[in-house]
């Protein structure tokens, strides 16, 4: 077994290894995977890996397994190269918005086979979102999902007796609220904040999408995206919102919502239900299902083992993707990370009771509009959004702005 490469020097010695998949100088073979900061703690995630390195080696002595730690930094750009240039892992661990690229480009392997014997133990959503043109690309080893998250103690002292669980009640409670000089929503629009934590789960929740069926335009500016951008537009209006609103991020520590001065979240991670918790007190701290629309609808993706083309020892790592995603080490896994397994016949070890508030919205998971331009149609979107809340534009004109600059991406092919 080799030693878990640690931060920092992990690129390097993946790429100067004697090639993926081969030969470690006896009759092994080498299987290397990239994995990210899924577990924050760093001593804790070398633990776990090596842990994860031994036991499968202990049943698979034929294979010499290493666990290339990554840094999130710089993710996307370094796995494009090692695919590129056929080396670097055998395994890299991805979400939902990254792998249609790759399958569009042929540099990864369906995995399908991995999981075809407990298909029916994953969630759906996790398979679906991880499944490009009818094929799966990647194999489930953990599911991220989000959910309201709100301060009861400022709920009751504006005298409201239910907290929202509609768009509509959000904005009837507004005003409420904000006579108390509180804003109901602690929306972050800053720019850089993922879309699919702040406008996009109000725009799937009123039934609307980012990208046409075809993909080939957007469809975020249709009625269901200017009704979303209104109702913030409106929650403004009635002091619904931050002051800071178009430019803060969605930070918790040292946030409005740590302060007091706004009541909820939509999108909160249990990370961040665990900070309020500290900052208010747990007492205060109530954790809810996503806001309905027309529907229900919880931003959460599944992080995929996915396969590279050029792997030259595709059967042993696949084995090593059917351990990584089996019930044993998936629920150790959600146990440091705070993440959630992406099976349903796994059982978390001594999971808190607001982990398990959480999890009763990965029902309603949904990874967002997978697209090959997904991210950099996100990045056109939000500088609207941005000039809708500081006043510059209604709600269609800067959605149909947004539009056109994506439409046009989109034509010259990204």
């Amino acid at each position: 077994m080799r030693k878990t490469a640690t931060l920092g020097v992990a690129l390097a010695l993946s790429i100067a290894a004697a090639g993926c998949g081969s030969s470690s100088g006896s009759d092994k073979s080498t299987v290397t995977l990239w994995m990210y900061p899924v577990i924050g703690d760093q001593a804790k995630s070398q633990a776990f890996w090596q842990k994860v390195e031994k036991d499968f080696e202990a049943k698979n002595p034929a294979v010499d397994v290493v666990v290339d730690q990554q840094p999130w930094e710089g993710r996307q750009e370094k796995v494009t190269t090692a695919l590129v240039s056929r080396k670097g892992f055998d395994l890299v661990v991805l979400g939902p918005d990254q792998i249609p690229q790759y399958a569009q480009q042929g540099t990864i392997e369906p995995v399908d086979d991995v999981v075809a014997d407990a298909k029916g133990s994953y969630l759906p959503s996790s398979l679906t979102a991880l499944t490009v043109d009818g094929k799966l690309y990647g194999v489930p080893i953990y599911q991220t999902i989000t959910a309201p998250l709100y301060n009861k103690k400022l709920f009751a002292d504006a005298g409201v007796e239910k907290v929202p669980e509609t768009l509509d009640e959000l904005k009837a409670a507004a005003p409420k609220l904000a006579a108390n000089k509180v804003a109901i929503l602690d929306y972050p629009g800053k720019p850089e904040v993922s879309l699919n934590q702040s406008f996009y789960p109000l725009l799937w929740a009123n039934g609307g999408t980012v990208f046409a069926a075809d993909g080939k335009s957007v469809a975020f500016n249709g009625p269901e995206g200017v009704a979303s951008l209104q109702l913030l537009l409106d929650l403004k209006a009635a002091g619904g919102l931050p002051e800071n609103a178009a430019s803060k991020g969605n930070d918790i520590e040292g946030g409005p919502l740590a302060a007091g001065r706004t009541a909820m979240y939509h999108a909160a991670t249990a990370g961040q239900a665990v900070q309020l918790g500290a900052a208010i007190g747990e007492e205060n701290v109530g954790i809810g299902l996503p806001l309905e629309g027309a529907k229900r609808v919880a931003f959460g993706i599944p992080g995929g083992v996915v396969l590279a083309k050029h792997s030259e020892n595709k059967d042993a790592a696949k084995k090593l993707a059917t351990h990584l995603a089996s019930p044993e080490v998936t629920g150790e896994l959600a146990k440091e990370s705070g993440f959630f397994p992406a099976r349903t016949d796994v059982t978390v070890p001594d999971q808190s009771e607001q982990a398990k508030e959480f999890a009763k919205s990965l029902e309603y998971a949904f990874p967002g509009d997978t697209h090959p331009q997904a991210r950099q149609v996100m990045s056109l979107i939000a500088p609207h959004i941005q000039a809708a809340l500081l006043g510059q534009a209604s709600a269609k004109e800067a959605l149909d702005a947004a539009a056109e600059e994506a439409d046009a991406l989109l034509a010259n092919g990204g």
